[in-house]
């Protein structure tokens, strides 16, 4: 009986288990892939806030087109301490001691009527300026060091929260965070209704797209201050985007 000799069958087996071996442990597979440095806070920007916005004003129109007399401000709850810094509201005072923007700090800034302009000061900074007051906010993302003194428009630490996603699905949309604190005490209304130095202020700002192609940046802020205030004062802020940069208009600080 003839022997069969089955020597290529072998020979390709072992062949093969060589080169499967030396996939397995060759330096190109075995090695992880270099980590992908992590993106900045302008590349994950889930929503575009950048250009210039003009507040609507739909609520509270007497409290912010124009200046209400004193002793004027139903719905603000505030405590003695509060409500004695009110019924004394002076103007003429405050411009006496160049405090004329004390309506004007970050706690209120946003309910004054007017126009801001939104962009990237870099990737990680978006700065706010308002043409009323000429102010400046700066919303840093990540840490920022500690303000030797509180400013009117405070330290503000920023952070996205996106909507959407997860499961393989990609993020649609977001929502930006700001909570700002060490600002000098100011007034949330012209007419001397005060919050301290001690206030923590939280925003959420939204892009809301109309059917028209209109587009909408709401403002909420949510006022913590038990100093003055028995209960947090909290308020909505729309402005419509604007095509241009036209209307802008810086006023400087007013204390009437």
């Amino acid at each position: 009986m003839k022997t069969v000799r089955r020597y290529p069958l072998v020979v390709a087996a072992v062949v093969a288990t060589t080169a499967l071996s030396a996939l397995l442990v060759s330096p190109s597979s075995a090695q992880p892939r270099p980590a992908q440095p992590p993106r900045s806070a302008r590349e994950s920007a889930p929503i575009d806030l950048t250009g210039q916005w003009v507040s609507i004003v739909t609520e509270d129109w007497r409290f912010r087109m124009v200046t209400p007399p004193q002793g004027d401000y139903p719905g603000a709850a505030m405590t003695p301490a509060g409500a004695a810094i009110a019924a004394a509201w002076d103007p003429a005072k405050d411009e006496a001691a160049g405090n004329e923007c004390k309506a004007y700090g970050a706690a209120a800034i946003m309910r004054v009527p007017g126009r801001v302009r939104i962009s990237w000061r870099d990737d990680s900074t978006l700065e706010i300026q308002t043409d009323a007051g000429r102010q400046v906010r700066t919303l840093h993302f990540g840490n920022v060091a500690v303000a030797a003194e509180a400013t009117w428009q405070g330290v503000s630490r920023a952070a996205w929260i996106p909507h959407g996603g997860g499961f393989g699905r990609p993020v649609t949309n977001g929502s930006l965070k700001v909570v700002t604190t060490q600002m000098r005490e100011g007034y949330l209304r012209k007419n001397g209704v005060p919050y301290s130095a001690s206030t923590v202020l939280t925003e959420y700002f939204d892009i809301l797209a109309e059917p028209d192609g209109s587009q909408w940046l709401v403002v909420k802020s949510i006022v913590e201050d038990p100093t003055y205030h028995t209960a947090p004062p909290i308020t909505s802020s729309n402005f419509r985007k604007q095509p241009d940069r036209s209307g802008w208009d810086p006023q400087p600080c007013l204390a009437r």
